[in-house]
Protein backbone atom coordinates (compact mmCIF):
# COMPACT_ATOMS: atom_id res chain seq x y z
CA UNK A 1 0.00 0.00 0.00
CA UNK A 2 1.74 3.46 -0.99
CA UNK A 3 1.06 5.83 1.61
CA UNK A 4 -0.59 9.37 -0.21
CA UNK A 5 2.01 12.13 0.73
CA UNK A 6 1.11 15.28 2.84
CA UNK A 7 -0.57 18.29 1.43
CA UNK A 8 0.75 21.48 1.33
CA UNK A 9 -1.72 22.47 3.80
CA UNK A 10 -0.42 19.35 6.29
CA UNK A 11 2.68 20.17 5.81
CA UNK A 12 2.10 23.90 6.89
CA UNK A 13 0.17 22.78 9.92
CA UNK A 14 3.59 20.68 10.65
CA UNK A 15 5.04 24.03 10.80
CA UNK A 16 2.85 25.49 12.65
CA UNK A 17 2.94 22.97 15.29
CA UNK A 18 6.97 23.18 15.27
CA UNK A 19 7.35 26.57 15.22
CA UNK A 20 4.97 26.60 18.58
CA UNK A 21 6.88 24.27 20.16
CA UNK A 22 10.40 26.30 19.55
CA UNK A 23 8.52 29.50 21.13
CA UNK A 24 7.54 27.31 24.04
CA UNK A 25 11.17 26.04 24.60
CA UNK A 26 12.16 29.76 24.30
CA UNK A 27 9.78 30.87 27.00
CA UNK A 28 11.26 28.22 29.01
CA UNK A 29 14.84 29.36 28.39
CA UNK A 30 14.03 32.72 29.47
CA UNK A 31 12.71 31.45 32.40
CA UNK A 32 15.69 30.16 33.37
CA UNK A 33 17.84 32.88 32.34
CA UNK A 34 15.76 34.67 34.92
CA UNK A 35 16.46 32.24 37.66
CA UNK A 36 20.24 31.90 36.65
CA UNK A 37 20.21 35.98 37.18
CA UNK A 38 18.70 35.64 40.71
CA UNK A 39 20.98 33.15 41.78
CA UNK A 40 23.99 35.43 40.77
CA UNK A 41 22.32 38.29 42.56
CA UNK A 42 23.23 42.24 42.08
CA UNK A 43 26.83 43.40 41.72
CA UNK A 44 27.75 39.95 38.94
CA UNK A 45 28.74 40.42 35.77
CA UNK A 46 26.07 39.43 33.26
CA UNK A 47 28.18 39.27 30.60
CA UNK A 48 29.95 35.46 30.26
CA UNK A 49 31.76 35.73 26.93
CA UNK A 50 33.55 32.33 27.70
CA UNK A 51 30.01 30.58 28.31
CA UNK A 52 28.96 32.14 25.43
CA UNK A 53 31.45 30.72 23.23
CA UNK A 54 30.92 27.26 24.54
CA UNK A 55 27.58 27.10 23.67
CA UNK A 56 28.32 27.98 20.55
CA UNK A 57 31.04 25.81 19.81
CA UNK A 58 28.91 22.95 21.22
CA UNK A 59 26.09 23.71 18.87
CA UNK A 60 28.50 23.73 15.70
CA UNK A 61 29.82 20.22 16.77
CA UNK A 62 26.13 18.80 16.99
CA UNK A 63 24.71 20.32 14.18
CA UNK A 64 23.44 18.04 11.13
CA UNK A 65 21.28 18.56 7.82
CA UNK A 66 21.05 21.21 5.44
CA UNK A 67 20.09 24.80 7.35
CA UNK A 68 23.87 26.55 7.27
CA UNK A 69 25.54 26.56 10.76
CA UNK A 70 25.81 30.28 9.79
CA UNK A 71 21.94 30.69 10.44
CA UNK A 72 22.16 28.74 13.30
CA UNK A 73 24.76 30.56 15.12
CA UNK A 74 23.45 34.06 14.70
CA UNK A 75 20.15 32.89 15.88
CA UNK A 76 21.44 32.12 18.98
CA UNK A 77 24.03 35.29 19.22
CA UNK A 78 20.62 37.23 19.02
CA UNK A 79 19.10 35.07 21.22
CA UNK A 80 21.84 34.89 23.96
CA UNK A 81 22.30 38.52 23.63
CA UNK A 82 18.82 39.35 24.20
CA UNK A 83 18.14 37.58 26.92
CA UNK A 84 21.51 39.14 28.28
CA UNK A 85 19.75 42.10 28.65
CA UNK A 86 17.14 40.77 31.21
CA UNK A 87 19.66 40.00 34.05
CA UNK A 88 21.12 43.12 33.81
CA UNK A 89 21.11 46.22 31.10
CA UNK A 90 24.05 46.61 28.85
CA UNK A 91 25.08 49.30 26.37
CA UNK A 92 28.20 48.36 23.31
CA UNK A 93 30.50 51.81 22.05
CA UNK A 94 32.25 50.93 18.97
CA UNK A 95 34.93 52.96 17.25
CA UNK A 96 33.71 53.04 13.76
CA UNK A 97 34.47 56.05 11.98
CA UNK A 98 32.74 56.55 8.64
CA UNK A 99 35.62 54.61 6.77
CA UNK A 100 35.63 51.79 8.66
CA UNK A 101 31.89 51.12 9.62
CA UNK A 102 32.54 46.89 9.43
CA UNK A 103 33.12 47.00 13.00
CA UNK A 104 29.73 48.40 13.88
CA UNK A 105 28.63 45.71 11.78
CA UNK A 106 30.08 42.77 13.39
CA UNK A 107 29.40 44.14 16.44
CA UNK A 108 25.58 44.40 15.72
CA UNK A 109 25.99 40.97 14.53
CA UNK A 110 27.45 39.96 17.79
CA UNK A 111 25.59 41.49 20.53
CA UNK A 112 22.11 42.03 18.36
CA UNK A 113 19.65 44.12 17.47
CA UNK A 114 18.29 45.10 20.35
CA UNK A 115 21.35 45.70 22.33
CA UNK A 116 21.83 49.74 22.86
CA UNK A 117 25.25 50.70 20.73
CA UNK A 118 26.68 54.16 20.31
CA UNK A 119 29.79 54.83 17.90
CA UNK A 120 33.21 56.45 19.05
CA UNK A 121 35.58 58.05 16.47
CA UNK A 122 38.76 57.08 18.12
CA UNK A 123 39.96 53.49 19.86
CA UNK A 124 40.51 55.06 22.98
CA UNK A 125 37.43 56.70 23.47
CA UNK A 126 35.75 52.69 23.62
CA UNK A 127 38.79 52.04 26.54
CA UNK A 128 37.89 54.83 28.39
CA UNK A 129 34.29 54.18 27.93
CA UNK A 130 34.30 50.73 29.31
CA UNK A 131 36.90 52.40 32.64
CA UNK A 132 34.52 54.93 33.66
CA UNK A 133 31.30 52.52 33.01
CA UNK A 134 29.39 54.61 30.55
CA UNK A 135 29.55 51.39 28.83
CA UNK A 136 29.41 47.88 29.29
CA UNK A 137 31.30 46.72 26.00
CA UNK A 138 33.48 48.45 23.92
CA UNK A 139 34.56 47.44 20.52
CA UNK A 140 38.00 47.99 19.11
CA UNK A 141 40.36 46.75 16.12
CA UNK A 142 42.10 43.75 16.38
CA UNK A 143 46.05 45.11 17.21
CA UNK A 144 48.41 45.38 14.06
CA UNK A 145 51.73 46.14 13.53
CA UNK A 146 51.25 49.46 11.55
CA UNK A 147 49.46 51.29 14.43
CA UNK A 148 50.57 54.69 15.52
CA UNK A 149 48.85 55.15 18.29
CA UNK A 150 47.62 51.68 19.76
CA UNK A 151 44.94 51.67 22.46
CA UNK A 152 46.02 48.47 23.54
CA UNK A 153 49.24 50.48 25.36
CA UNK A 154 46.72 51.76 27.90
CA UNK A 155 45.52 48.19 29.07
CA UNK A 156 48.17 48.41 31.66
CA UNK A 157 46.87 47.03 34.91
CA UNK A 158 45.17 44.17 36.44
CA UNK A 159 42.63 45.99 38.66
CA UNK A 160 39.05 45.38 38.37
CA UNK A 161 38.48 49.25 36.92
CA UNK A 162 41.13 48.12 33.88
CA UNK A 163 38.57 46.86 30.92
CA UNK A 164 39.76 43.27 29.83
CA UNK A 165 39.68 41.61 26.33
CA UNK A 166 36.89 38.96 26.26
CA UNK A 167 36.32 38.38 23.05
CA UNK A 168 37.54 38.18 19.06
CA UNK A 169 34.63 39.07 16.70
CA UNK A 170 33.65 38.27 14.16
CA UNK A 171 33.37 34.30 15.99
CA UNK A 172 31.98 33.03 12.99
CA UNK A 173 31.96 34.27 9.70
CA UNK A 174 31.79 37.88 8.34
CA UNK A 175 28.56 38.12 7.70
CA UNK A 176 26.83 41.16 4.72
CA UNK A 177 29.81 43.27 7.40
CA UNK A 178 30.62 46.60 5.08
CA UNK A 179 34.21 47.52 3.90
CA UNK A 180 36.79 47.18 6.75
CA UNK A 181 37.31 43.53 6.97
CA UNK A 182 39.84 43.63 9.89
CA UNK A 183 38.72 41.91 12.82
CA UNK A 184 38.04 43.30 16.39
CA UNK A 185 38.00 42.83 19.71
CA UNK A 186 35.54 43.47 22.65
CA UNK A 187 36.32 44.49 25.96
CA UNK A 188 34.61 44.86 28.96
CA UNK A 189 35.08 45.16 33.03
CA UNK A 190 34.70 41.26 33.70
CA UNK A 191 37.00 38.77 33.83
CA UNK A 192 38.75 36.95 31.19
CA UNK A 193 38.00 33.02 31.76
CA UNK A 194 38.99 29.81 30.00
CA UNK A 195 36.93 27.79 27.53
CA UNK A 196 38.74 24.90 27.75
CA UNK A 197 41.66 23.42 29.95
CA UNK A 198 45.19 21.52 29.54
CA UNK A 199 46.55 20.68 26.21
CA UNK A 200 43.21 21.65 24.81
CA UNK A 201 43.29 25.20 25.80
CA UNK A 202 45.92 25.68 23.39
CA UNK A 203 43.59 25.20 20.23
CA UNK A 204 40.42 26.76 22.37
CA UNK A 205 41.68 29.90 23.85
CA UNK A 206 44.36 32.83 22.58
CA UNK A 207 45.71 35.44 25.58
CA UNK A 208 46.80 39.24 25.31
CA UNK A 209 49.72 39.93 27.66
CA UNK A 210 51.07 43.17 27.74
CA UNK A 211 55.02 43.65 28.27
CA UNK A 212 56.95 47.00 29.12
CA UNK A 213 60.50 47.10 29.15
CA UNK A 214 62.68 49.52 30.14
CA UNK A 215 65.46 48.71 27.49
CA UNK A 216 65.35 47.49 24.17
CA UNK A 217 65.65 43.79 23.63
CA UNK A 218 65.21 41.80 20.63
CA UNK A 219 62.05 39.62 19.72
CA UNK A 220 63.72 36.66 19.72
CA UNK A 221 65.44 37.02 23.28
CA UNK A 222 61.68 37.92 24.30
CA UNK A 223 60.50 34.91 22.48
CA UNK A 224 62.95 32.41 24.14
CA UNK A 225 61.79 33.78 27.37
CA UNK A 226 57.87 33.23 27.12
CA UNK A 227 58.97 29.40 25.52
CA UNK A 228 60.85 29.50 28.34
CA UNK A 229 58.30 29.72 31.01
CA UNK A 230 55.47 27.73 29.20
CA UNK A 231 54.29 30.79 27.51
CA UNK A 232 54.07 30.05 23.56
CA UNK A 233 53.96 32.79 21.51
CA UNK A 234 51.80 33.56 18.01
CA UNK A 235 52.31 36.74 17.27
CA UNK A 236 53.64 40.59 18.28
CA UNK A 237 52.96 43.95 18.16
CA UNK A 238 55.45 46.46 19.66
CA UNK A 239 55.12 50.47 20.67
CA UNK A 240 57.86 51.82 20.57
CA UNK A 241 57.27 54.95 22.87
CA UNK A 242 58.32 58.08 23.49
CA UNK A 243 62.31 59.51 23.11
CA UNK A 244 64.29 57.38 25.36
CA UNK A 245 61.66 55.10 26.91
CA UNK A 246 61.53 51.38 26.41
CA UNK A 247 59.39 49.49 23.99
CA UNK A 248 55.60 48.39 25.03
CA UNK A 249 54.77 44.60 23.03
CA UNK A 250 52.10 43.44 22.89
CA UNK A 251 51.83 39.40 23.09
CA UNK A 252 49.24 37.11 22.16
CA UNK A 253 50.06 33.57 23.68
CA UNK A 254 48.43 30.30 22.72
CA UNK A 255 46.39 28.68 25.24
CA UNK A 256 44.92 30.54 28.47
CA UNK A 257 46.45 32.46 30.84
CA UNK A 258 45.09 34.73 33.83
CA UNK A 259 45.90 37.43 36.16
CA UNK A 260 48.28 35.43 38.83
CA UNK A 261 49.65 33.52 36.70
CA UNK A 262 52.63 31.85 37.67
CA UNK A 263 54.47 31.82 34.21
CA UNK A 264 54.23 35.63 34.38
CA UNK A 265 57.28 35.76 36.74
CA UNK A 266 59.00 33.09 35.36
CA UNK A 267 59.32 35.02 32.07
CA UNK A 268 60.30 38.27 34.02
CA UNK A 269 62.72 36.19 35.87
CA UNK A 270 63.96 35.04 32.61
CA UNK A 271 65.00 38.20 30.89
CA UNK A 272 68.03 40.05 30.81
CA UNK A 273 66.47 42.65 32.18
CA UNK A 274 63.59 42.50 34.16
CA UNK A 275 60.63 44.38 32.71
CA UNK A 276 58.84 47.67 33.90
CA UNK A 277 55.45 45.52 34.14
CA UNK A 278 54.06 42.21 32.83
CA UNK A 279 50.13 41.76 32.78
CA UNK A 280 47.90 40.28 31.46
CA UNK A 281 44.76 41.87 29.04
CA UNK A 282 42.67 39.32 28.37
CA UNK A 283 41.69 36.79 25.62
CA UNK A 284 39.25 35.57 23.46
CA UNK A 285 38.30 31.66 22.57
CA UNK A 286 39.30 31.11 19.37
CA UNK A 287 36.48 31.75 16.41
CA UNK A 288 34.86 29.33 14.68
CA UNK A 289 35.63 28.12 11.02
CA UNK A 290 32.62 27.84 8.42
CA UNK A 291 32.92 27.24 4.58
CA UNK A 292 32.37 29.97 2.50
CA UNK A 293 28.84 28.57 2.15
CA UNK A 294 28.26 29.11 5.88
CA UNK A 295 28.31 25.24 6.77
Amino acid sequence: MITPLLSLEDLRTRIDRIDDALHDLLMERTEVVKEIGVLKGAGHPVLRPAREAMILRRLLARHQGDLPAAVVLRMWREMISGLTQLQGRFGVTVYAPEDRRGFWDVARDHFGSQTPMTVVNSPVAAVRAVAEGTAGVGVVPFPAEDDADPWWRFINGDDERTPHVVARLPYFGRGNGRGEDRDALAIALVPHEPTAFGVESLYADRSLIRIELGEDISRGRLKDALEAAGLPPISFCSWLGRAGAGPVHLVEIAGFVGTGDHRLAACADRMSSPPIRINTMGGYAVPLVLGSDGR
